[in-house]
């Protein structure tokens, strides 16, 4: 089932779920549905699975009807209705953004083109991935080689569809990491419940992270996209998709086909929610969790242009909606340093 957040301009926030061409307004059916979340812990009182009730209250044949070509080529700071990310939280500070890399061998390629001169010495990164491979995909109730695992930010810094993405004055650069991403809540009892999976653009600092592969933390506090839809059925196997940046129309940079999912990764994943999961911080009740599964190649390495305002980026999919981001660059600051004032 492929399910939309979004708002109408003076009537508030509104969940939908795409059928084709159209998207149907589950919120003119329940007032109460004005995130997926609502939906989530409705589900969960009433004993029904979070899709079973999606679906009884799409088939209802009063419902609102939205054009979802419309939806898809508005501005959020427009007039007309428009997307936000397909999960996010009431409170940003309640919602954990993370990720998990060396999942795919072209992002090791990736990784120790950045850090290596010597192609002859293993690297960490090849180490990494090594794990990987020998121990990423363990037999079911076994635990197996933890993965690479980054914090990304809380929820103020997720954007949808169409949202623009924060180019820091303070960066080397902005990357692009077309990905798929596991949407999740924990539930009242404290288990991790995933309500489906996502496309997401995992915005980096790639110039940041060469200079030293210890600044790959700082390198992940950007901003991120998801969206536009939240996909609850899909199985995670194999998705193909590929990725183009443009500028003034024109393509600069085309990734060619990405192979995404199981079936292309050395983890597993169960292996890696298990080990996302399996600190009790990241299981507290009512928290919303954004997690990026990896990637399997990057422009940076390959391209002798930086990232400039008004670059259009886009991950399109094989099926279903593309996930369109513009750049944004931040203004330089008379005065870049920020001081800190004694309470």
């Amino acid at each position: 089932m492929r399910v939309i957040q979004f708002e109408i301009p003076n009537r508030g926030r509104r969940v939908g779920s795409v059928e084709g061409d159209v998207v149907r307004d589950l919120t003119s059916m329940e007032a109460g549905w004005q995130r997926v979340t609502d939906v989530f812990h409705a589900a969960e009182a009433s004993g029904k699975s979070f899709e079973q009730l999606l679906r009884s209250v799409a088939q209802r044949n009063e419902i609102e009807n939205l054009d979802y070509n419309a939806l898809l080529e508005a501005s959020p700071s427009g007039d007309s209705p428009f997307l936000h990310p397909p999960v996010d939280a009431v409170d940003p500070h309640h919602l954990l953004i993370t990720g998990t890399g060396l999942t795919h061998l072209g992002s090791m390629q990736s990784r120790d083109s950045m850090h290596s001169e010597d192609q002859a010495e293993l690297t960490d990164s090849a180490k990494m991935f090594q794990m990987g491979i020998e121990g990423g995909k363990p037999r079911p109730g076994e635990r197996g080689a933890a993965p690479e695992w980054f914090y990304k930010g809380n929820g103020c810094n997720l954007r949808g569809h169409r949202w623009t993405l924060d180019l820091p004055e303070f960066a080397g650069d902005g990357g692009e990491e077309a990905e798929l991403v596991g949407c999740y809540v924990i539930d009242s009892h404290g288990l991790p419940r995933r309500l489906g999976f996502s496309l997401g653009n995992e915005w980096s600092d790639h110039a940041t992270e060469r200079i030293n592969y210890l600044y790959l933390a700082p390198s992940k506090l950007r901003q991120c996209s998801i969206g536009p839809e939240l996909i609850t059925d899909f199985d995670f196997q194999e998705l193909r998709l590929s990725c183009q940046v443009l500028r003034n129309s024109e393509v600069i940079y085309d990734s060619g086909e990405l192979l995404t999912g199981e079936q292309h990764m050395c983890h597993s994943l169960a292996n890696c929610e298990d080990h996302h999961f399996k600190y009790p911080q990241h299981r507290q009740a009512g928290d919303v969790h954004i997690h990026f599964f990896g990637t399997s190649k990057l422009s940076y390495g390959s391209r002798d242009w930086v990232y400039e305002e008004g670059d259009l980026v886009q991950i399109v999919p094989e099926s279903g909606a593309a996930l369109k981001n513009s750049i944004k660059r931040s203004a330089k600051s008379a005065n870049a340093t920020v001081a800190v004032s004694p309470a």
